[in-house]
Parts: structure tokens; sequence; C-alpha cells
């Protein structure tokens, strides 16, 4: 009997394969507004293969066969959360417990690279509209975050600096997991 290699498999049957030693983060994203559908796709890929499995939605959620398309099938393994409005999030993150961390060009904003995620709580990291970033309610709210940009360009991509975050909370915890397991073990 052949057994199709990972190489053979499906997209999906690729996706269902890692499942079972697939990590899990107490990460989840939150996109405000996006007024382009494509970056909510790429969101969802990105948190699917970061280990964050909620994406919370303020404002519209496009229709499954398209986000399908722009995530590379893996919208089926994110719940999407919907919120009608910017309170509406911060009341959820009240309510369970979430600390919010807003990526955006502010004046309280801490370079990405100097801020320490706490693991002690479920974070959510909030990714502004594309023209307008995060609503200050959110802004006054949360712990800000920006990633220092050297070059000529002053401003990233809301999907591209979703993927940045996301990679460095998965660095950070990582590291974080390391060092407890060796204050566990001694080694």
């Amino acid at each position: 009997m052949h057994f199709p290699t990972f190489r053979e498999l499906s997209r999906r049957g690729r996706y269902d394969s890692r499942l079972a030693e697939a990590r899990s983060h107490p990460i989840s994203i939150a996109t405000v507004n996006f007024g382009c559908d494509e970056n909510l796709g790429y969101i969802i890929r990105a948190a699917a293969c970061f280990g964050c499995t909620e994406v919370h939605v303020i404002g519209r959620i496009p229709d499954r066969n398209f986000l399908k398309s722009a995530s590379g099938s893996l919208v089926d393994y994110v719940d999407l959360i919907s919120h009608s409005n910017p309170h509406d999030l911060l009341e959820h993150a009240r309510a369970h417990n979430i600390n919010l961390v807003s990526a955006e060009l502010h004046d309280k904003a801490v370079p990405l690279e100097d801020y320490q995620f706490d693991f002690g709580q479920r974070v959510c990291v909030v990714l502004g509209n594309e023209n307008w970033g995060v609503p200050e309610e959110i802004i006054h709210n949360s712990d800000v975050v920006m990633i220092p940009m050297p070059g000529v360009g002053a401003c990233l991509n809301t999907a591209q600096t979703g993927n940045i975050i996301l990679y460095e909370y998965n660095r950070q915890f990582s590291n974080y997991v390391r060092n407890h397991e060796y204050l566990r073990t001694g080694s």
C-alpha cells in the first residue's frame, strides 16, 4: 500500500498532518476595519503559522471563500471573532484578562526589540487600519509597540507588521520556555 509523502498531500492534508504536533500560544490578533481584504487573509495565514488560534475582526469579515484563498486555506484553522467597534474589543479584553499590545507609530510606542511580552497572561496584538491606524481608545488602553525602520520608508504594510510581531512573540516565548526549563532541570 502506498502512503502519500508530505509533498503528495493536498494543502489541507499537509495542514491536517501537522495538527497533532502543532503548538498554540496564548496570543491572538485583532484587526481594525481593514480596507484591503487580502491583509486579513495574510494575517490569518500568519496566525496559523505562528500558533495563534484567534483573530479578532473589528468591522466586516469578508466571504469565507475569499479568505480561504487569501489565507492559503488556513482560515479553517483559526477562529474569527467579530467585534462591531473598538469598544467591543476592549470589553472583550477586560472580560477575558487579555493584555492588548497595539502596533502603532505613536509617541508612547516602545521599539519592539525593547518590549517584553508577559507570558503570564493572554496577549492580543492590535493591528490598525491601513490608513488611520489603531483607534486612540485602544491606544490608551494598551501597550504600544513600533517596529524600528532605519530605511527611507516609514510605515510597513499592516500584515507585514503582524508577521514581525508574531515572530518576535514566538522568539521571546521560545527563550522563556528554554530559560524556565533550564531553571527547572538545571541543564
